[in-house]
C-alpha cells in the first residue's frame, strides 16, 4: 500500500528503469530524411507517380518521428501537482497524430495519381530509380526492425506505431517496385497511377489501425488476459492464507501499467502485519509484470461494508 510520496518515488523508479527511447527516435529521424532524399531522386529520375508516392510517404516518416521525439520525452516527466498520474498517455496523442498524418499522405498520393488516369506519362530512368528506392526501402527495413524490438521491450506505444508505419513502408515500397518494373516489360504506363492508388489505399488501412489502437489505450482498456493471469497468479495463493482480495482494475498509461486492488485481511491483523503484506504482494506483481505500478487498498475481510465498492466498481 503506498503512501502518495511513495507512490510517486516507485512510479519514478519505474520510469527511471525504462531507460531513454529518445535515440531510437532519433535514428527514425535520420531514416526517414535519408529515405526521403533517395526516394524523391528516385521519383523525379523516373517521373512515376508511384514513386512519387512513396517518396510522400516519407515526409510523413519524417513528421511522425518528429513528434515521436517529443511525445517520447513528455511520457517521462515524473508526475507533478497538477498531473498526480504522469505524463506517459503523451505516447498515444503521439500514436494517434501518425495515423491522421498517415490518412493526408494517402490523400496527396490519390490527388497526385487521378491526373495520371487519363493522362498517362512515360517513365524513365528505370534502373537507376529502382535501385536508388531499394536502397532507401533497405534502410526503412532496417530501422523498423530496430524500433519493433525496442517497442516490445519498453512496451512504447509510440515506438510500436512507428514501427508499424515504417514496415508498411517497406511492403508498399516493395509492390511499388515490382509495379514500375511491370510497366518497364509490359508498356502499359496506366499501371503507374493504378499503383499510386492502390498504396493509398493500404495507408488508409494503416492509418486506421494505428489510429484504433491508440483509441483503446486513451480509453484505458484492461491489460491483456495474458498479464491478468499473471497478476492472479500472485493473488490466489494468498487465499489459503485467509486474506481475499477484489475490485482489481488495471489498465495502461504508455509504457506503464497500472494495477489497482482491494486486500481483505482478518479484520484482527495489525496495521503493521497488513502493510507488510501489502508490500510484498505489490513487489511481486511488479516482479511478475516489470513497470508495473501497483495501489492496494486494506479493507478487513468480516465487515460487510468492505464490499459495497466492489459494486461500485464494475
Amino acid at each position: 500500500m503506498l503512501e502518495p510520496s511513495a507512490a510517486g518515488s516507485k512510479w519514478t523508479d519505474t520510469l527511471g528503469s525504462m531507460g531513454s527511447l529518445a535515440p531510437f527516435a532519433w535514428l527514425s529521424i535520420v531514416a526517414a530524411l535519408a529515405t526521403m532524399a533517395l526516394k524523391g531522386v528516385a521519383a523525379w529520375l523516373t517521373g512515376s507517380v508511384g514513386l512519387l508516392s512513396d517518396a510522400l510517404e516519407s515526409f510523413v516518416n519524417l513528421g511522425a518521428a518528429l513528434l515521436a521525439l517529443w511525445m517520447l520525452r513528455l511520457a517521462v516527466v515524473p508526475p507533478d501537482e497538477k498531473h498526480p498520474f504522469g505524463y506517459s498517455k503523451a505516447e498515444y496523442f503521439s500514436a494517434v497524430a501518425e495515423g491522421v498524418m498517415i490518412l493526408v499522405a494517402a490523400l496527396a498520393i490519390v490527388a497526385a495519381a487521378l491526373p495520371r488516369l487519363f493522362a498517362p506519362q512515360p517513365i524513365e530512368a528505370f534502373g537507376a530509380g529502382l535501385g536508388i528506392s531499394l536502397a532507401a526501402t533497405a534502410i526503412n527495413l532496417g530501422v523498423a526492425l530496430v524500433l519493433l524490438r525496442a517497442s516490445k521491450a519498453h512496451h512504447s506505444v509510440a515506438l510500436e506505431a512507428d514501427a508499424h508505419h515504417l514496415l508498411s513502408d517497406v511492403w508498399t515500397s516493395i509492390g511499388i517496385v515490382l509495379g514500375v518494373g511491370a510497366i518497364a516489360f509490359t508498356g502499359w504506363l496506366i499501371l503507374d497511377p493504378l499503383i499510386g492508388i492502390g498504396v493509398a489505399c493500404y495507408i488508409v488501412w494503416t492509418g486506421v489501425r494505428v489510429m484504433r489502437r491508440s483509441l483503446w489505450g486513451l480509453m484505458d482498456r484492461a491489460l491483456p488476459e495474458s498479464e491478468l493471469e499473471s497478476i492472479r497468479a500472485v493473488l490466489d495463493p494468498y487465499r489459503a492464507g485467509g486474506l481475499d482480495y477484489h475490485a482489481l482494475r488495471t489498465r495502461r498509461a504508455g509504457r506503464r501499467r497500472l494495477v489497482e486492488l482491494h486486500l481483505l485481511l482478518p479484520g484482527a491483523t495489525s496495521v503493521q502485519e497488513g502493510h507488510r503484506l501489502a508490500e510484498e504482494i505489490e513487489e511481486r506483481i511488479r516482479a511478475a509484470l516489470p513497470g508495473t505500478a501497483v495501489l492496494t487498498h486494506l479493507e478487513p475481510i468480516e465487515d460487510a461494508a468492505s464490499y459495497r465498492d466492489q459494486e461500485l466498481f464494475r
